[in-house]
Parts: C-alpha cells; structure tokens; sequence
C-alpha cells in the first residue's frame, strides 16, 4: 500500500512538472548529457519559431547568433563545468534569422553518482526591456521632439570638447539661437503647429553643420550650436549668417505657410569663457543684445556686455533697498492752461539720488524695475507720495490736478484697482484732482478687460490721460471705446513743430480731432515761446516744458504756485 501511494505520488509530481513546463512564459530547451535537444516547451517554439520536431536531436548551436565569438562560448561553459549554473545575457537568432536578446538560465542535472545526465536552458526574450532601455538612453540625451541634443547632453559633451580645445590650444564658439516670432505663430496656430515648426528649423539647422559640430534645444524655442576647432571667428560668424539666412524662408506647416527670424549670440573660447557655464551664459547675453537691437541678426559677445550686467545687478540690489533707505524722492512738472495762463496741474516724477552711485536717471531705473517686477511696490509708493503732496498744495490754496504715470506692470495687476482705492482712502485725498496717464500700447492688447478697469477707475472720480499719443498703435478708433479725459501730445512731434510742416500738421490734426471728440488736449516738451505761440494759435488746452519752468520738489512747486506770474510765458 505504502509503495502505491509512493508511486501516485510521483506520478502527481510529474505531472505538475509537465503542466509547468507547458505554461511558463519562459523558453525551456532540455538536452542530454552530449549537448542533444531532446524535449523543449511551446514558450520556447513562440520565441524561437522552430517548432520541437525541427529542434530535438539537434545541438542548441542552431540558435547560434554569430554576435558572440568562442571565447564567450569557452568562458560560458567553464563556469557551467565549476558551478554547474551559467546566468547572462546573450543574443541568439530565431528561425527567420532575427537576432533577438535573451536572459539565459543554463543549470546542469546530476544523477545519484554525480555524473551529469541533462542541461536545462531557461531563457526569455528581453526584446522588448532592450527596446525600452534603449529608448530611456535617448530621453536622457535627446530632445524627444526635435531629436537633437538635449541640455544634459550638452553639457556632458561641452565638458569634453573643452577638454580637448584646452590640451591642444584650439578655439570653440558657442551660438544660442532664440527664435523672434515663434511666441506669435504658438499662439495663433497651437502648440502642434509650434512643435511642427521647431521640427523644421531643427532640420535645416543641422542641414547647415558638419559632423563635427553639435546642435542642442535647450527647451522652448532656444537652440545652442556648438562649433568646435575652428580656425577663425568668421567661420562662427559665417554659421551664423547662413542660419540666419536659411530660417528666413518660409515653412510650411500643412496648409499654413509662416515665417520666423533668429537672433543669435556668439560667444567664443578662450577669449569669452573657458568653462561651458561662462560661455553659453555670455552667448545668451551677446543674443539678448541681437534681439534688442532689431532681431534678425547675430551679434557677437564682449566685455563690455559683461560691464553692463554687471551694473544692472548691483542697480538691482541698491534698487530694492532705495525704498527702505528713502532715497526715492518726487518732483512736479506744472502744466499751464493756454486760455487762462494759470498752472492748474503738475505731473509727478520719480527721482532716485543713490547714496554710493549718486543721482541715476529714470531712464535707467524705470526700465530695470519693470523688467525685475519692483515696478508695483515703486508705483504704489509714488501714487500714495503723490496723493499725500497733493493734499499738502491744497492745504496751501492751490486746488491743482496731480497727473500720475501708470506702469503698464501694475496696470495688469489683478488688484491694481483694489490697491489704487486703498491709497485712495488711506490718504484721503479728492479722487477728482487725480488724472492717470496711461499708454496706447498699455490698454490696447486687450480691449474689452481695458474699458472694465478704465470704467471702474471713473467711477472712483479719476480722470484719465493718454500719455505720448501718436508713438503707439496710431489707431483712433480706441478714443470713441475708452473713457478717456485727455490726450497728451509725445513731445517728439512738439519739437519739431516751429520746424517740420509734417509734425506741425500731426499736431494740428490731433487737436482739432480731440475737440470733436470733447478730449482735452496736453502739448509735453515745450521748450520755448514760438512752440508755444504755435500750440496756443492751434487752441491747444494746456502745455508742458522747460518753456514753464523744469520739474520741481514741492517746496519749490508751492513757492512757484505762490509767486505765479502769467506774464512770464507772454
């Protein structure tokens, strides 16, 4: 009985084993003690596409890729003869003669006495694991929509080829190239049809360049090139023309047919950098400068660039403590009435004495406050200062209007409205003696959100200015849309109008149409008596200049407004 149940025992067992052996997922192949196939399992058939009647009988050599050479063979089997077990990767070929990757088990199978009876080879196809390992490779070094080098790869690459330009005294120039329109055709068309256009002009870039040289996409619409050992810095320069060139013919995408420039900067090793950090930072700068001066064009790094941006950074720094260390002060600039003479408004200006760098122009910190976004605490400080000197010159009689410029920044706020009527009523001051001065280019982009604000502003008493008409959008349909109290005549046109027919008819056409529209009208920049006889003939309402008198601090302004004479200006 018990020899019985032994023997269903073992039958149960060589059962399941042939049940396994039939369903794993894994290729099994089982030889004799000589190297025979004597049985293998249908995984092993999918994989290989021999079917067993092909393979038993036959030495696995048949599966033979021709990749490894007898020494791989002769160091497979050793280690199977010393520890009875082999593990590795290898490439065999299936039976239409595909090479294909397989992790291979080979385990050795002993009888009682120790004397080898079978091999058993265990393998799985790693097709597909080789595929997506390959795939992880280029992720990390290429840009997955353009397929050129990706930043990593860059400075993995950069790294060396300045190695190799330091050990043998050879030159390397570096070119950061920005495209000028692409924002534009993004927006209007969609990000396919941008991604579509960035394909191309990847394309056509590496059309323009030798095996030698390397192409990277930083991201967006930024590409670096990379020129090593070259000769000469026109040949730098020579690249740059040719892009520039090439990316000026038009691109089809689908049916649209569009247009984009590059600006490029250039900078070059050694002579701008001898680390990679250095010289691409110095070719965006050199870009940046390409871009400011007109796009289009390239332009080449130098020191004086680095000077530059070295100053603004420590602007920047003294900038955010001018605040705090009260170094920002105001000044008015009156604005005189044609029919009565009388000063009935100033416009306030923002001046900034530094206490190491001395008194820096508006036109250097304005700019630089815009671009690092202090602009919006600088501009709610001048509007509170100029409310709290406004109630000041009323308190000594003089019921003036205070004209305050408005950044296009803090415009855009979403609480500028908000943050304006808190000073409003923090400083208590009459709503109706303050004008904002806004810019065409300002409230156009976005019309309909524009005339919201502008509404709400009115409806606060404000009354509102358009500072510099004429240098924006030159369209006039805006006046009718707007509310709007004033426009204000870019003193560009006023200087040249005792000598230029043409500006003196602009401004003569800019009057007559505000009368007809019931805007007043502000002539900025008089200088002297016949600009302002001209402007006063036109019937031009009020006028602005050194003509009057230069802008000044408030005790000056209110001893002005005390000691005010007419017949000054006659």
């Amino acid at each position: 009985m018990l020899e019985f149940i032994k023997q269903r025992d073992s039958l149960n067992i060589v059962k399941i084993a042939m049940k396994v052996f039939e369903n794993t997922s894994e290729g099994v192949m089982i030889t004799d003690a000589r190297g025979r196939i004597i049985s293998v399992n249908p995984a092993f058939e999918i994989v290989t596409g021999y079917n067993a009647e092909e393979v038993i009988g036959n030495n696995p050599n048949i599966l033979q890729s021709g990749v490894h050479d007898e020494a791989f063979y002769q160091t497979m089997w050793k280690q199977i003869y010393k520890t009875g077990v082999w593990k590795g990767e290898i490439w065999n070929k299936r039976k239409n003669d595909e090479l294909y990757p397989e992790w291979l088990t080979i385990s050795v199978i002993k009888d009682d006495s120790g004397n080898v009876t079978n091999y058993v080879g265990v393998f799985s196809d790693i097709s597909d694991q080789k595929t997506t390992e390959k795939q992880l490779r280029f992720l990390a070094h290429y840009d997955s929509l353009t397929g050129v080098a990706n930043r990593y790869s860059l400075n993995k690459r950069l790294e060396g080829l300045l190695q190799t330009a330091e050990k043998y005294q050879q030159q390397l120039a570096i070119l950061f190239l920005d495209l000028d329109r692409f924002k534009q055709v993004n927006d209007t068309l969609g990000h396919n049809y941008g991604d579509l256009l960035l394909k191309q002009v990847s394309s056509r870039l590496k059309g323009l360049l030798k095996n030698k040289d390397m192409i990277a996409r930083l991201g967006g619409d930024e590409f670096v090139i990379v020129l090593p050992n070259f000769k000469h810095p026109k040949e730098a320069i020579h690249i740059a023309e040719r892009i520039i060139e090439s990316l000026s013919k038009s691109f089809f995408l689908d049916r649209y047919e569009v247009y984009v420039t590059a600006s490029i900067g250039i900078s070059l090793y050694p002579l701008d950098g001898s680390d990679a950090e250095t010289l691409l930072k110095n070719a965006d700068k050199a870009m940046y400068d390409a871009k400011s001066g007109g796009k289009n064009q390239y332009e080449l790094y130098h020191q004086d660039m680095h000077q530059n941006e070295t100053k603004q950074m420590i602007l920047e720094t003294y900038l955010r403590k001018a605040l705090e260390r009260n170094e920002l002060y105001l000044v008015y600039h009156p604005i005189v009435d044609t029919n009565t003479m009388e000063i009935v408004g100033v416009e306030a200006l923002v001046r900034w004495k530094q206490k190491t760098l001395g008194n820096i122009p508006p036109s250097e910190f304005i700019p630089l406050a815009e671009e690092t976004g202090l602009i919006v605490p600088l501009s709610e400080w001048i509007i509170q200062k100029a409310c709290e000197d406004l109630n000041s010159i009323h308190l000594n009689g003089s019921k003036i209007r205070m004209n305050i410029n408005v950044s296009s920044l803090h415009f855009s706020q979403d609480g500028f409205i908000k943050s304006l009527n808190e000073i409003f009523q923090k400083t208590n001051v009459s709503t109706r003696h303050i004008v904002l001065e806004l810019t065409e280019s300002m409230i156009m982009p976005n019309a309909l959100e524009t005339v919201d604000k502008l509404v709400k502003l009115k409806q606060l008493g404000i009354k509102l200015s358009i500072d510099d008409f004429g240098t924006g959008y030159s369209s006039l349909s805006y006046l009718r849309r707007f509310p709007l109290d004033t426009l204000k005549i870019d003193q560009s046109f006023i200087k040249g109008i005792a000598m230029y027919k043409e500006d003196s008819s602009i401004v003569e056409a800019i009057i007559m149409m505000a009368n007809r529209l019931n805007l007043k009208v502000v002539a900025e920049g008089v200088e002297n008596k016949k600009q302002y006889e001209l402007l006063k003939k036109e019937k031009c309402d009020y006028i602005q200049g050194y003509y009057i008198t230069k802008p000044l601090p408030k005790h000056q302004l209110l001893a002005l407004l005390q000691n005010w004479d007419e017949n000054n200006l006659i």
